[in-house]
């Protein structure tokens, strides 16, 4: 997956409607705390939910989310050392 794809997926996956895409890695670093920020918020979310249902979809967006940091970890490493 490149850079541009990854971009455009993390803004999809956040819902922002008004992210404009800057530098590279400024963006990357940018898109990397948004999605920390996210995965502080669902991980709260867990410790207080009682439903299984919904512990179970918040796991499955917590997946994804550590996921898409891992992904954009390694492009920004790849960034970094151009």
């Amino acid at each position: 997956m490149g850079i541009k794809k990854f971009f455009n997926d993390i803004v999809d996956f956040l819902d922002l409607d008004d992210f404009s895409v800057k530098g590279k890695k400024k963006t990357m670093k940018d898109l990397l705390s948004k999605l920390e920020k996210r995965r502080k918020d669902v991980k709260a979310k867990l410790e207080k939910i009682d439903s299984k249902k919904d512990k179970k979809n918040l796991e499955e967006a917590l997946k994804l989310i550590d996921a898409q940091i891992k992904k954009g970890k390694k492009h920004l490493a790849k960034l970094e050392h151009k």
